[in-house]
């Protein structure tokens, strides 16, 4: 039987609790897992590449190469690979020299949207680069995919992967401090890492023209996010930041609503997150929000705090009024997937390599 070797490339990613990070973890463990499976039945060797502080993230079942800096330049490896695939376009490491298939996945083109034209051009020759020694593109929605034909005229085929989001309903639960298990006033929710793109600027304005509701603001413990917490002076407006994931089930379960006005989406896993529960989602129409939400999200049209009440308080009154809508909202949760994910890629890797795709997506 002929050794054929596959790379997934984490690229320099450092943390794994964005949403790059998630997406990385949840496809890499997944695909992990195969790996015996695809050594014995198809002589099939995976290697992980990835930051030297991470070696041995997905177990024992797979080689690992460290990252260098040196790879932005030239990477050579003694393995003749047959599929490298680039797990983010964010990804500044070349595949091996001499691979065959090349392989990216891209999340989104934010850089086109609410940058200066320095950064755009940087960011866009970048990403023509990349491009220009990409064989194959996979995308997490069908806006992206949109996105690389528009702004980048690739002509061919993008395999669009949903992302999966993990449910949170099952997880033990603690209130975030200051709060009781039972929630005495209501409250709405919002996750992210608070940049400017998030829109987190909007809630705050909207939280100013609405004393009489309670915001609870969360996120990892970065600049902007600290930044926005320093300067807040509204006494409805709450900031927990690099909360644990118990507190994150507590927040979402507890919550009246989740609110996510974000400028520039690739995918949108918070939404989701909220979703799993049940929980009316509040979403910008801009970008991929309105293929991730569908009919079972409300939308903000206009960032103006008058019109976000009126949309929040017509969508809760909605909720509340037919029992029927929080499954109606679980169900559309559950068919993002990342088993149903992580299957589609093995597909496509067998699809690729000549493999019976049933085999190999097992």
């Amino acid at each position: 039987m002929q050794t054929r070797h596959i790379g997934i490339s984490l690229g320099d990613i450092g943390g794994l609790n964005d949403g790059l990070g998630e997406f990385a973890r949840q496809i890499g463990q997944r695909l992990a897992n195969r790996a015996s499976g695809w050594r014995e039945r198809h002589g099939l060797v995976l290697h992980v590449h990835l930051r030297e502080a991470l070696v041995g993230l997905f177990g024992d079942r797979v080689s690992y190469i460290p990252v260098t800096r040196w790879q932005r330049y030239r990477h050579v490896r003694p393995e003749h690979f047959a599929l490298w695939h680039s797990l983010h376009q964010l990804n500044k490491t070349l595949p091996p020299a001499g691979t065959d298939i090349r392989m990216v996945t891209v999340h989104d083109l934010n850089y086109r949207y609410g940058r200066n034209a320095f950064s755009t051009w940087r960011h866009h020759r970048r990403t023509q680069r990349l491009i220009a020694r990409t064989d194959v593109l996979t995308a997490i929605s069908h806006y992206t995919a949109e996105d690389l034909r528009r702004h980048l005229g690739w002509a061919g085929e993008i395999t669009v992967i949903p992302n999966g989001a993990r449910s949170f309903v099952d997880h033990p639960r603690e209130p975030l401090p200051g709060w009781t298990s039972t929630p005495e006033r209501p409250f709405l929710f919002h996750l992210s890492r608070m940049s400017a793109s998030k829109n987190p600027q909007a809630l705050l304005a909207l939280a100013a023209a609405w004393p009489e509701m309670s915001f609870v603001l969360a996120g990892p413990a970065n600049d902007d996010a600290k930044a926005l917490r320093a300067a807040n002076r509204l006494p409805n407006v709450e900031f927990h930041l690099g909360i644990s994931e118990a507190q994150k089930a507590w927040a979402y379960g507890a919550c009246s609503g989740f609110v996510f006005p974000s400028i520039t989406e690739g995918f949108g896993l918070p939404p989701i997150e909220a979703m799993h529960f049940g929980k009316p989602v509040f979403l910008s129409r801009l970008t991929s929000l309105p293929e991730i939400g569908a009919e079972f999200a409300d939308y903000f049209d206009d960032f103006a705090p008058v019109a976000m009440r009126a949309v929040v308080e017509r969508g809760l009154a909605r909720h509340a009024a037919d029992p029927a809508r929080a499954d109606a909202i679980r169900r559309h949760a559950a068919q993002f997937d990342w088993d149903r994910a992580a299957a589609a890629y093995a597909a496509l890797y067998a699809r690729l390599l000549g493999l019976p795709a049933d085999e190999v997506a097992a």
